[in-house]
């Protein structure tokens, strides 16, 4: 009995993790050790070259099939790694070498001679590396052989595949062929009998099931209980843990979620106890033994979309804007065609494994098969146009749903067409092909939906973490990166999926762990990595030491708001160089390799980025002179503001508007820039009044002066001036000139002054003029109707209109004298 539920548990152990993507790590783990061995050791190249002659020997021939040509392959693959981590062997001594002989100097000149003992030095240190740098050329040659006999051998495997796809067939809506496929199912069928009856007729096989009656008997209770009633149970226990989860859509989401598993794995449980059961009689022959295996595979087939199906269309809506938002029969509808996908997909592996065991002919096996394909692809066929129905009746102008909406059409419409196309295939006679594109939709449906679920799954954790509302947290980017990193980390899942093998999953592997060479220079994902890590390192060190004396260290010195930005910033640029710098070498890379990339960069810069050079230098003399500093009030380009950040490209101030303006730093230091506040914040008000012709200009000034004097902003030392600037056209005018201890107040101070001013004058009957004008019509007589009208307009205007004859225009060419 535990041998059964052993037996069984690991067969559900690998279908839930998969087959696949369970074995791919362990080989890889395997080709790595082998590599780690290889490295230490060095590669027995006897053992590779007999390898190697026997690979191309049979690709020379191609007769061996597709299953040998993989395990070569793997083989092959494997003694790649060797000779890829065989490259590295004697690194440390060789790169102590290569320093050496550098240090010797360079080789003479022709015609020109050096020391004998260099000389001699020279020619056992070179010695010593060819002798150190023969393994690597040999691990190289090797590594291109074998990697040559791998891409020969993997075009081979496509080339086959591809045959294989588009090989025409039998028919299997020919009658003609019915007979021979219905005698094969008889046949079959007689074999079932004859095994049982066989079984049944053996007294030890009787024996046996006698004595495990009572294990039989309690696992086909178990099994009953489990398929009949398990499920319910499950179902009726999330809806129970959801109803006491509270009012959080993410707490009630989660609870459903971890109870909704026991919807699977209860009616699985349940398949193995029937299994076991059947197991435990001892009277299954080899093709009830597939049977029963194949009833486990069927329930997590079936199960499992039933599952699916109801996280994607559930009966009851928790998220208040669900991804997949179906009216109840809809829902309904889509979960009875999950189910049934799932049901027919479950019949494929059994019904291959009768197929492979029964030697069916290729007729035989698409005439059965053809129920089947035509079968799901109706059925994917109407399921296609369930999703086509949600986004007609969705809202796709919503920019918040277009990517869903995206992947719905995208998916509605695949969906279609497969379920049209696949039958018509099969029934054409591309039974392979139709069945290369059936499965794999059904399969790469069901991903999309079980990532979706995990999606929506990791969201309601953030919610639940963040305490925010799902709709919130959805919107957020930590949920969004979450989900592009499944995306990501799936897509080898969908290249499987889709028909892709695992060698060539693991070759795209090899050729990451290779690297790219770039010169001499062989950039792999470990310098990638070290580079990255020892740059962030560097980085963050750099942001900590900046905090820190921002916040402690220089508002205790002496240094000005100024000089304290220049400091702090400096040091950011001198952190992620040196950074840079530590990482690049850390990494092994050598920069001498760049010299190329490094001159033709330069070239780019001086025909194409001299503008950003030019701000990049003038964003440094900013902050080694700083002429202008954070805070600053300046004047630039007719723009006028406080400067609020000074970067490397340009510099950002903030008019009195409130909006920012970007200047580059080129501008800053090629351009006339007044700065009001440069040095402190000491500035001079500047006010202009007039007064009319006949006032006492000494008592305006004392007035002035006593007003000056008066407001509380201005200061007393330097004392204001107020001086008599002239004889205007209009009026006597005056002008003050005061000294603001903050220039920055300097509006509001001209304001207050300009009020005292006002009311003051008008205390003292103090008259501030305005100009007045005649006005000296030509023609009067054409102008008569309007004539009373614009004397009636004129006083409000302060302007006098006289008119005169039109035999004295000549006289009236010349303005008169104003009136003040």
């Amino acid at each position: 009995m535990r041998a059964f539920c052993s037996r069984y548990l690991l067969i559900l152990a690998l279908l839930l993790g998969g087959a696949i993507g369970f074995c791919a790590p362990l080989t890889i783990g395997a080709t790595s050790l082998y590599a780690q061995t290889a490295a230490e050791n060095g590669p027995n190249y006897k053992e590779w070259n007999a390898l190697a002659k026997r690979a191309e020997s049979d690709l020379a021939e191609a007769r061996a099939s597709s299953g040998a040509f993989e395990a070569l392959r793997a083989e092959l693959a494997t003694w790649r790694e060797g000779f890829l981590a065989a490259q590295s062997i004697n690194q440390t001594r060789i790169d102590t070498l290569a320093e050496q002989i550098s240090s010797l100097g360079p080789l003479p000149a022709e015609g020109q001679s050096e020391a004998s003992e260099i000389a001699q030095r020279r020619k056992e240190l070179a010695a010593q590396m060819n002798t150190l740098t023969a393994p690597r050329a040999t691990a190289v040659e090797a590594y291109s052989r074998a990697d040559g006999l791998i891409r020969e051998i993997d075009t081979l495997l496509r080339t086959r595949q591809t045959n294989e796809l588009l090989q025409l067939g039998p028919s299997p809506l020919n009658p003609v062929e019915w007979p021979g496929a219905l005698a094969d199912m008889r046949d079959t069928g007689l074999g079932l009998y004859n095994e049982g009856k066989s079984a049944l007729a053996s007294q030890s096989q009787r024996a046996e099931a006698r004595e495990n009656l009572p294990v039989t008997l309690f696992f086909l209770a178990v099994a009953l209980v489990l398929l009949v009633r398990g499920r319910m149970w499950m179902e009726q226990l999330t809806l129970m843990v959801q109803s006491r989860a509270g009012d959080n859509p993410a707490t009630r989401a989660l609870s459903g979620f971890f109870a909704s598993l026991g919807q699977l794995i209860v009616p699985v449980f349940g398949l193995i106890a029937l299994t076991s059961a059947l197991n435990s009689t001892g009277l299954l022959g080899f093709r009830g033994q597939i049977i029963a295996d194949g009833l486990i595979l069927l329930g997590i087939a079936v199960f499992g979309a039933r599952w699916l199906a109801g996280r994607l269309f559930p009966r009851m809506q928790i998220h208040p804007d669900p991804i997949l938002d179906f009216v109840p029969e809809k829902a309904a509808e889509a979960r009875a065609y999950s189910t049934a996908l799932g049901f027919l997909f479950g019949l494929v592996a059994p019904l291959n494994i009768i197929f492979a065991y029964e030697l069916y002919s290729e007729t035989t096996r698409a005439i059965l098969s053809f129920p089947l394909l035509a079968i799901a692809g109706l059925i994917l066929f109407r399921f296609g146009q369930l999703l086509r129905s949600l986004l007609r009746n969705s809202d796709s102008g919503q920019s918040s749903h277009y990517l869903r909406d995206s992947v719905i059409g995208f998916a509605g419409r695949a969906a279609m067409i497969v379920g049209i196309g696949a039958p018509i295939l099969a029934g054409i006679g591309y039974y392979s092909a139709a069945q290369g594109i059936l499965w794999p939709t059904i399969r790469s449906l069901a991903l999309v939906g079980l990532l979706i679920v995990i999606s929506r799954l990791l969201t309601d954790v953030y919610a639940l973490i963040t305490r925010k509302d799902e709709k919130t947290a959805r919107e957020e980017l930590v949920p969004v990166l979450m989900s592009f990193a499944l995306v990501i980390a799936a897509l080898p899942v969908f290249a499987l999926t889709l028909g892709a093998r695992v060698a060539d999953l693991t070759e795209l592997w090899a050729r990451f762990r290779s690297g790219v060479r770039i010169g001499e220079v062989q950039i792999s994902p470990t310098n990638f990595l070290t580079f990255a890590f020892v740059f962030a390192i560097g980085y963050l060190i750099t942001r900590v030491v900046q905090r820190t004396l921002r916040s402690s260290v220089l508002p205790k010195t002496r240094l000005d708001l100024g000089g304290q930005n220049a400091v702090r910033v400096g040091l950011g640029y001198v952190g992620i160089f040196l950074s840079a710098l530590l990482a690049v070498t850390t990494a092994g890379i050598d920069l001498s390799s760049f010299a190329i990339v490094a001159g033709a960069l330069s070239v780019g810069i001086g025909f194409g980025l001299q503008n950003i050079v030019s701000n990049f230098v003038s964003g440094i003399i900013l902050l080694i002179e700083r002429p202008i500093s954070e805070g600053d009030w300046i004047e630039v380009g007719g723009q006028m503001g406080f400067v609020r950040d000074i970067s490397v490209r340009a510099t950002r101030i903030e008019t009195f508007d409130r909006t920012d303006v970007i200047v580059p730093n080129a501008d800053l230091i090629s351009g006339q820039v007044t700065n009001y506040t440069r040095g402190n914040s000491v500035g001079r008000v500047t006010i202009r009044v007039g007064v009319a012709y006949g006032t006492d200009t000494r008592r305006v000034e004392s007035i002035l002066r006593e007003i000056a004097e008066a407001h509380s902003m201005v200061s007393l030392n330097p004392a204001p001036q107020v001086l008599f600037f002239g004889f205007g056209a209009d009026s006597l005018d005056f002008e003050i000139r005061a000294i603001l201890p903050d220039v920055k107040l300097i509006m509001h101070v001209q304001s207050d002054l300009n009020h005292a001013i006002a009311a003051r004058f008008a205390e003292e009957k103090i008259e501030i003029p305005f100009a007045q004008r005649d006005i000296w019509l030509r023609n009067p007589e054409a102008l008569h109707p309007a004539q009373s009208s614009a004397q009636a307009a004129a006083p409000k205007a302060g302007i006098k209109v006289t008119s005169k004859p039109r035999k004295s225009a000549a006289k009236t060419d010349k303005p008169s004298d104003p009136k003040v």
